[in-house]
């Protein structure tokens, strides 16, 4: 968190799940000892990961955020990538997606079973939604305000791991300005993974229905900081 805070104005949300684990108490510390610059948001249980995302950015569209960002909060998505991505939106993307599958990306302390899971699963998901992105599944981006904004995100049906494949491919169907940078993923320094095999299955499933869902269309418009959204890991 601390280097997140040195490397530009950002501002930081932690997404609690009311997690066993004592995130919210230290979310609300962290939040204490940096006032105005972190947030924490306590949800009363765990209803999944894409549910968890769209609460933190409908928090950020309340507070007029122009850019928002997602990660991860077990030191996964390392910080120093950021300023890539603010350069790609600088330069015009509306979407910038952290891919571990274009060239200077990668992993770092993985398993084999685990990257053939993670690339085969992203180029299952290219293949079947026609897709030209190389890291489908990566949930380290940034948005422009406009386009969480053009989404609603409340209609986005996914709710696992897919749900970063339905955002993109949402944005995508709209004609947003979708970027790729390349970013070194490492292996979570705490907690542990929550990939299994019935996410995977479900992910499987959910890309079909994403596929022969009705096309997006894009409503809306305008853009307004630079908020981050920490899910807890």
């Amino acid at each position: 968190m601390e280097e997140i805070l040195a490397r530009g104005p950002y501002h930081i949300l932690v997404v609690d799940d009311n997690s066993p684990d004592g995130t919210g108490r230290l979310a609300d510390k962290l939040a204490s000892e940096h006032d105005g610059r972190v947030f924490a948001l306590h949800r009363r249980a765990k209803e999944g990961l894409g549910k968890a995302y769209a609460a933190g950015f409908k928090w950020g569209l309340a507070r007029d955020y122009d850019v928002l960002f997602e990660m991860d909060a077990d030191f996964s998505h390392n910080p120093s990538h950021l300023s890539q991505f603010m350069r790609e939106i600088e330069k015009g993307a509306d979407v910038v997606l952290g891919s571990r599958n274009i060239k200077g990306g990668g992993t770092r302390n993985w398993s084999l079973l685990r990257q053939v899971i993670s690339k085969g699963g992203s180029l299952y998901a290219r293949l079947v939604l026609l897709s030209p992105y190389r890291d489908l599944t990566s949930g380290y981006k940034a948005f422009r305000r406009r386009v969480l904004e053009s989404l609603d995100i409340d209609n986005i049906a996914s709710n696992g791991y897919s749900f970063q494949i339905e955002v993109t491919y949402r944005a995508h169907q709209m004609g947003f300005k979708i970027r790729e940078t390349p970013i070194i993923f490492h292996d979570r320094k705490l907690g542990t993974s929550k990939m299994s095999s019935k996410i995977v299955l479900e992910a499987m499933l959910v890309v079909w229905r994403i596929r022969l869902s009705r096309p997006a269309r894009r409503e809306g418009s305008g853009v307004r900081g630079q908020g981050i959204t920490q899910r807890e890991p």
